[in-house]
């Protein structure tokens, strides 16, 4: 049964805005210019208090939230508190840097298996759980294998926010990979990819629709066979956040069909 939601009503991934103003202008830009929900990331969480009366005074709720691995293996009460106080219902590990990356299949499964262990709280609180990718998950192994294979493998209960653009920084074909895993699609990340030299003060990524990525296709498929409840607009590196907060969400909304 697919979540009841309007399709036209994308979230934000306030990381894309932590070079600029204040949480509050921010949520009122993004108010603006018709955004109805944001994901939080760490630096949002300091200031519970502040940032639920924010939000209430926006109009906008956090319905997603990106958490870090070791803030949700040594304080999973905190993450369980931040998540309901601010009624997220999906949160999502987001990275894994370099130099803590299995390097074999096998080390894949025991992240997969760690993952969904570090997850039960907020499964249990009924919150969804899953893996944000990056590009790292797609690059074959010295075996062949592929990591985000192994990850759900080890984590066969894990969900799955899906970040379109990493996919393809990371080679691969974000249909195949989606549709492989479509039961698993709670959410993604809608990026884009400015055109090869490109855009390269704000790290090669572009405002959505304005790339190279296809994201009529993408997301009309997202929206055909996966449950996705959650499309969320994020820029790495944006010069102007309000530009890209703006482009991206004009852009987006001519590519759904709205059912």
């Amino acid at each position: 049964m697919r979540w009841e939601i309007d399709m036209t009503e994308f979230s934000y991934q306030l990381y894309s805005s932590r070079e600029f103003g204040p949480l509050s202008e921010t949520l009122s830009m993004l108010k603006r210019l018709g955004y109805t929900q944001v994901e939080g990331t760490a630096g949002s969480y300091t200031d519970l208090p502040a940032l639920k009366e924010a939000l209430s005074e926006a109009g906008i709720t956090m319905t997603s939230g990106h958490f870090g691995l070791d803030m949700l293996e040594r304080e999973p009460a905190k993450v369980v508190q931040i998540a309901r106080t601010v009624g997220m219902k999906a949160a999502y590990c987001a990275f894994l840097p370099p130099d803590q990356r299995p390097v074999d299949a096998a080390g894949y499964a025991r992240f997969g298996e760690r993952l969904q262990k570090a997850g039960e709280p907020l499964s249990r609180a009924g919150i969804v759980f899953g893996w944000h990718n990056h590009d790292f998950e797609f690059r074959p192994l010295s075996d062949g294998s592929i990591p985000l294979d192994e990850i759900f493998r080890g984590g066969p209960e894990l969900s799955w926010q899906a970040d379109v653009a990493w996919i393809v920084r990371g080679g691969a074909d974000p249909i195949e990979w989606i549709g492989k895993y479509a039961g698993r699609v709670s959410s993604i990340h809608v990026k884009d990819l400015a055109p090869a030299g490109e855009a390269e003060d704000e790290g090669g990524w572009a405002d959505v629709g304005t790339g190279t990525i296809d994201w009529e296709m993408i997301l009309n498929f997202v929206q055909d066979r996966t449950d996705a409840r959650f499309f969320i607009m994020e820029h790495d590196n944006p010069s102007d956040d309000e530009r890209f907060a703006r482009r991206s969400i004009e852009n987006a909304r001519t590519f759904l069909r709205v059912q």
